[in-house]
């Protein structure tokens, strides 16, 4: 599979639980794939034998976990000549990662929102731009969901798209994330998508999420994407066009036929708007 090609179509985040239906996944129900490189670029024997496998029959793109670009530690600069071996190696064209962080004095567990600061943005850019540098590509970075409201010079929206035109890199836009964050932080949904520049959409990702109440939702990736996140999803295809769409699930992962519902739902929400496209 030439992993040099765009990316473009219907996603699947691709997990190591779906190994006993890998006879399934072909490129009739999903135009392509994504990892987290930090969970196959160091492993041998059976896991590496089926990262070959899968990334030989499927265009691949990686989603980090680990960059931590907000930390104030140092940049991992061994851990991103890693990731750019993996990339040379299967020919995986796009990385990708969170606008947040994960570090400061040893990892954490969880994706840490950043301050929206003028000296946030520019730390965080200077970092993106140190990746592009090493890498020799540009990066996209994920809007990221959070809970818990931080005093702030600049919106999300402004934060966001400072970092996006700082640093020159792409955008890997989530919608779930966005429909999360703002029931959490009380935002119209509509108004932050549609402030985003089109031009540096790379590809997006939907997934499910948990009400923990009506006023506070948790991106968990552990159920279907509901009604409410796919209308945002058409929101944003007639705001900027049809762009590539990856569906992440992580935990309580179902049957892969069930999984391949929701990605053929994407797929006919992109035909409507591709063809009204044409006929507009």
């Amino acid at each position: 599979m030439n992993n040099n090609a765009l990316v473009s179509g219907a996603g699947l985040g691709f997990r190591r639980e779906m190994e006993s239906e890998l006879d399934l996944l072909t490129t009739e129900y999903v135009d392509f794939l994504e990892v987290a490189p930090e969970n196959w670029m160091r492993l041998g024997g059976k896991y590496q034998h089926l990262f070959e496998q899968v990334s030989d029959k499927h265009n691949m793109v990686t989603h980090g976990l680990s960059l931590s670009l907000g930390s104030p530690d140092p940049l991992d600069i061994n851990f991103v000549k890693e990731v750019g071996q993996f990339l040379r190696k299967y020919k995986i064209k796009h990385y990708t990662e969170h606008l947040s962080y994960c570090s400061a004095d040893g990892h954490m567990y969880d994706l840490m929102p950043i301050p929206f600061t003028s000296d946030a943005v520019h730390h965080v850019a200077n970092r993106i731009k140190q990746v592009q540098d090493i890498l020799e590509q540009k990066i996209a970075i994920e809007n990221v969901s959070s809970y818990l409201s931080q005093s702030s010079e600049l919106s999300e929206l402004e934060f966001t798209n400072a970092v996006l035109e700082e640093s020159d890199c792409l955008l890997l836009l989530d919608v779930n994330n966005v429909y999360v964050n703002s029931i959490n932080h009380q935002y119209d949904s509509k108004t932050f998508i549609q402030g985003l520049p089109s031009e540096r959409i790379l590809y997006g990702h939907i997934a499910g999420h948990y009400d923990e109440a009506d006023d506070l939702k948790v991106d968990t990736h552990g159920s279907d994407v509901i009604d409410s996140v796919w209308s945002l999803l058409e929101f944003a295809y007639q705001k900027h066009g049809v762009y590539p769409t990856l569906l992440e699930r992580d935990f309580n992962i179902p049957a892969m036929n069930d999984l391949f519902t929701e990605v053929n739902m994407i797929k006919k929400i992109q035909a409507k708007y591709q063809k009204e496209a044409v006929n507009e």
